[in-house]
């Protein structure tokens, strides 16, 4: 089981755009990540993402370059949504999965599964930026992109 957990693009401020679209650098940058997301061919069974605008619209990116089953909005994915149920939900399902979202949820999340504690936090995570998780006795990361790599 794998999951790619992935910090939104960067958005627009509020003062510009109160629902926080993605920027037009927000756009390139998750325009790139999907790209490298189709060279590695990832497939997942699903996406899922927030209901935040910025979080819809990465998902949407990712979604037109690689193979999922299922694009799901999340009302349980905002930023400060708690995440102990939410791993439960991910696990008992064992699914390749993309998660789309928002800090600090991702930070939760990850640590959770790395740690078993919501307070440690490992990973740095960067917009449009994926970490790859994977479980077979434990959670591990598998691999880390940020976009100013590509």
């Amino acid at each position: 089981m794998r999951i790619y957990l992935i910090q939104h693009g960067m958005s627009l401020p509020e003062a510009e755009d109160p629902e926080k679209s993605l920027s037009l650098e927000g756009k390139k940058q998750t325009q790139n990540t999907a790209e490298f997301l189709k060279s590695k061919k990832i497939k997942v069974d699903f996406i899922w993402h927030s209901p935040k605008k910025r979080a819809v619209q990465t998902a949407q990116i990712i979604s037109e370059k690689i193979s999922y089953l299922e694009i799901q909005e999340r009302s349980d994915m905002n930023p400060l949504d708690p995440v102990d149920k939410f791993t439960e939900e991910m696990e008992s399902l064992n699914r390749d999965i993309v998660l789309v979202g928002h800090l600090p949820f991702l930070q939760k999340l990850s640590s959770l599964l790395l740690s078993g504690s919501e307070e440690n936090d490992y990973l740095s995570f960067k917009n449009s930026g994926v970490f790859c998780l994977e479980y077979t006795d434990k959670w591990r990361v598998a691999w880390a992109m940020i976009p100013d790599l590509l």
